[in-house]
């Protein structure tokens, strides 16, 4: 069952017949086809299979996850796929990263989503842990869905990560994680994360060391 639906999940990424002067991939979700221009010099805009594996979900159980109307966040939007995905989707969606992603991350938004969404999403810049009630007031900002790919890997702000989610996520926020598990440092992540929000794991796809995950503030999965 894995190997079928990884295949099936994989099998939404085409390539140009054509080599253009940019570099994109071709994604086929939520009926639309998705032209992502990616940069391959840096992490961050780069499609990883893990925002495909969370595309796939958000597409696949539309019903029971429905984001008509609904505001969303993604940290670490990068290529801006997921971002597109949820718009394309019905949310209003808010596609966050790093200065120097926004650029790319602007072009993929506007390109696949104009004229094409019910709200057009919006991008903003967020360095994790930095400025997050200036940028993101308690009072004034409610997300019902925080979306996250490949947002936990080996580098030295997990701890400005969770500060992220914790300033962002109310008590009746949904936090939609995909995660590819690489080093031991994920695994002390999870942990730490679980101190403050309860985790479902909704798909595992061994096949591709990719988990996707569920999580609420603690005591609220059930409520």
């Amino acid at each position: 069952e894995d190997e079928q639906i990884v295949a099936e999940i994989m099998g939404r990424r085409f390539f140009p017949d054509i080599i253009a002067y940019k570099t994109w991939e071709g994604f086929h979700f939520a009926g639309h086809e998705i032209r992502i221009t990616e940069a391959t010099d840096c992490y961050g805009a780069v499609v990883w299979p893990s925002a495909l594996v969370l595309c796939y979900f958000l597409e696949t159980n539309s019903k029971q996850c429905n984001l008509v109307d609904k505001n969303v966040i993604e940290l670490g939007a990068g290529t801006g796929l997921v971002s597109i995905v949820a718009s394309l989707l019905g949310a209003f969606v808010t596609a966050t990263d790093l200065p120097e992603l926004l650029g790319n991350l602007q072009h993929n938004i506007l390109q696949n989503t104009k004229q094409k969404c019910k709200h057009q999403p919006c991008v903003k810049e967020l360095s994790w842990g930095i400025d997050l009630e200036k940028n993101f007031p308690r009072s004034s900002c409610h997300f019902d869905y925080i979306m996250a790919a490949d947002v936990v890997y080996h580098h030295p702000f997990l701890d400005e990560l969770l500060l992220t989610f914790d300033h962002l996520c109310k008590d009746d926020t949904v936090i939609l994680w995909a995660m590819k598990f690489r080093l031991e440092n994920e695994n002390r992540f999870v942990d730490r994360f679980q101190m403050l929000f309860d985790l479902e794991m909704v798909s595992n796809f061994p096949s591709l060391n990719i988990a996707l995950y569920k999580a609420m503030r603690k005591g609220r999965m059930k409520a």
